[in-house]
């Protein structure tokens, strides 16, 4: 089996790329082949340059990294015509492509399919890395909003369980991790882990929004997306959590405990 990873250098993508070393052939895209030795160029945004990537794949991950879903069924449709299964990891950051659309444009595409919908991911926290590395305060809007993060190796070790396993077509798999926490709440678990006293300071939703803004490692096409999300999801039922990735894998999702500790060197400063 062929296994064709895109985006491969994406905090998911590396994580299958990472785990089907060794068990599985893989031909991982990128946008940036450097990045990643033994990858080939392909990008999202440019459906015709996927279509030579999946040539002849078995079996394709796809994620949607990009903030409108306009592309989106062009790259399905390069898929369903050269490969035989699909597992694709929905995002919530298209707006104005939901998550259903998605579901059904995968379940749709005339090949085998898996959707897998996660929770928030863990890999978020990141954002608040330029405050963590100058003090001990995280500012942010919506201090008080429950999620369930979801650490990036248990999302890619489902999906490397419905790339090459059987069983998994026309599934749609919610994913989360084992906890629910508010990011208030986020902010003490990786203070604790670090040996830091942190904490969160609340900010208007406006105040947020400028601070994004101002922000050059943020995207300003994904502020008011991100800002406006909260505010849904805090209005909104609560997150529930879910078995599936124990269901699915036979191991327990990771704690954020254990994503901060494997990542504890992104939120000290690089040296000189």
């Amino acid at each position: 089996m062929t296994n064709v990873i895109l985006a491969a250098t994406g905090n998911v993508g590396r994580q299958i790329v990472a785990q089907l070393a060794g068990h599985a052939a893989v031909r991982a895209v990128t946008r940036d082949p450097a990045a990643l030795p033994g990858s080939v160029y392909g990008d999202l945004s440019a459906p015709d340059t996927i279509a030579a990537c999946v040539e002849e794949g078995d079996a394709v991950f796809l994620l949607w990294p990009l903030h409108t879903g306009r592309l989106l069924p062009a790259v399905v449709d390069a898929i369903a015509r050269r490969a035989g299964r699909v597992v694709f990891l929905g995002t919530g950051g298209v707006p104005d492509l939901g998550f259903e659309e998605q579901e059904k444009l995968i379940h749709g595409c005339g090949i085998a399919s898996t959707v897998l919908r996660p929770s928030t991911f863990a890999v978020n926290t990141l954002w608040w890395t330029g405050q963590i590395r100058t003090g001990d305060v995280v500012r942010g809007a919506y201090g008080a909003l429950p999620m369930a993060l979801i650490h990036e190796a248990d999302m890619a070790a489902v999906a490397v369980r419905a790339l090459t396993e059987p069983g998994h077509d026309d599934a749609t798999y919610e994913l989360t991790g084992p906890e629910i926490l508010t990011q208030a709440e986020q902010v003490r678990v990786i203070g604790e882990v670090l040996d830091r006293p942190l904490r969160w300071e609340g900010l208007t939703r406006e105040q947020a929004r400028l601070r994004l803004l101002a922000d050059e490692t943020f995207p300003d096409s994904f502020v008011d997306v991100l800002l406006d999300g909260y505010a849904a999801m805090l209005a909104g039922p609560p997150p529930t959590l879910t078995s599936t990735v124990q269901d699915v894998t036979g191991t327990p999702p990771r704690s954020l405990r254990e994503w901060v500790a494997d990542h504890a060197a992104d939120f000290v400063c690089p040296g000189p």
